[in-house]
C-alpha cells in the first residue's frame, strides 16, 4: 500500500507545471520579482529610476492561459528571468481589478478603468515606459513599446533587450532587430 501511495504521489507530482507560479487572491500569478506598490505610476517610475531599472507594466486576468504560459514557459527561462531581475521594475495591473490606479497625468482610477483608458484589450499585455514621461501623457501615450498577448521566449528576450538597451531611440524597427538576434542565434547554434 506505501508503494501505491508513494506512485500515486509521484505522478500526481509529474501531473504539475514544472515551474508553477504562486496565485494571489486576486488569481493572478505572483513571482517573487513583481512589485507591490500603491500604484502610483509616477511613484513606480521614480523608484524604478532610482534602482536603475525600466518600469514595466503587466496587465492581466484571473483565469488568462496565456499569462500562464508567459509565467510557467516564458518568464522562468533563465535568460528572460535575469533580463526581468536585473533591469525591469515590474508592476502587476488587473485588467478587471478594482484597485486604483494613478497615472501619470495624476488621472486616478481603477484597475479596469485604467486599462480601457490605455486601450488594453489582450492579456497578458506588457507597458514599457522610459525614464522620462512628458507631463500630462498617460502611460500609454509614453511607452516605448507595447506587447499584447503572450510571445515566445525568443521574442520577449529580444523585446526587453530592445527596451533596456533604448535601441528604439535611434529609430530602429523592433522587428529587424528581432530578426538580427535569430539570425544570430541560428548561426551559434549551427556551429
Amino acid at each position: 500500500m506505501k508503494r501505491f501511495s508513494a506512485m500515486m504521489a509521484a505522478l500526481v507530482l509529474s501531473a504539475l507545471p514544472a515551474m508553477a507560479v504562486e496565485l494571489g487572491d486576486d488569481g493572478l500569478h505572483k513571482p517573487d520579482w513583481l512589485r507591490e506598490t500603491f500604484k502610483d505610476l509616477r511613484e513606480d517610475l521614480a523608484e524604478a529610476n532610482a534602482e536603475g531599472k525600466r518600469l514595466l507594466i503587466s496587465v492581466e486576468q484571473r483565469g488568462c492561459i496565456y499569462c500562464t504560459k508567459m509565467h510557467e514557459e516564458v518568464f522562468p527561462d533563465p535568460k528572460i528571468d535575469a533580463l526581468i531581475r536585473e533591469s525591469y521594475f515590474v508592476v502587476q495591473l488587473n485588467l478587471f481589478g478594482d484597485v486604483e490606479v494613478t497615472d501619470f497625468d495624476g488621472t486616478v482610477l481603477s484597475e479596469k478603468e485604467m486599462a480601457m483608458r490605455w486601450g488594453v484589450m489582450f492579456t497578458p499585455t506588457l507597458i514599457f515606459l522610459p525614464q522620462e514621461v512628458e507631463e500630462g501623457a498617460t502611460a500609454a501615450e509614453a511607452s516605448v513599446a507595447m506587447m499584447p498577448g503572450a510571445f515566445g521566449k525568443g521574442t520577449t528576450a529580444a523585446l526587453m533587450e530592445w527596451v533596456r538597451d533604448r535601441r528604439y531611440e535611434s529609430g530602429e524597427h523592433f522587428q529587424k532587430f528581432v530578426a538580427e538576434q535569430m539570425a544570430i542565434e541560428q548561426s551559434g547554434s549551427s556551429d
